[in-house]
């Protein structure tokens, strides 16, 4: 991986761990392996939703091609959404398709994945 991704991947990674979230402890993210491209993110359930109390693993595998393209984000935790599937994980969510921008961050994911917690998108479901 060119050394300016692994410089961004690093910035971001220090980003979420330093962040207001963590603080509150609202996500939180780890290297798996002491690698920057192998991640193990985790986002709390949203108050006043059913995921309330929860606490959701991810698995976050950044690609070569970061940031021009999106990490690979799934559920680790099973879940019932109807954005992310029941059986693999995967999560349907533009911002990790054909809506990511460059200037999007690993700290913008995981807060964008909790928000959906907190509102289904059902005009594009993931089991469909």
């Amino acid at each position: 991986m060119a050394n300016i991704a692994t410089q961004r991947i690093q910035r971001e990674f220090n980003e979420v761990t330093k962040s207001d979230e963590v603080q509150r402890k609202m996500i939180s993210i780890e290297l798996v392996n002491n690698s920057l491209v192998d991640l193990r993110g985790y986002i709390a359930g949203p108050p006043d939703t059913p995921y309330e109390g929860g606490i959701f693993h991810l698995e976050i595998k950044i690609p070569e091609t970061y940031p021009f393209n999106p990490p690979k984000v799934r559920f680790l935790t099973r879940i019932w959404h109807p954005n992310i599937s029941s059986v693999t994980g995967a999560i349907c969510l533009d911002i990790l398709k054909d809506q990511w921008a460059a200037a999007m961050t690993i700290r913008t994911v995981l807060l964008s994945l909790q928000a959906l917690l907190s509102g289904a998108e059902p005009d594009d479901p993931q089991d469909a």
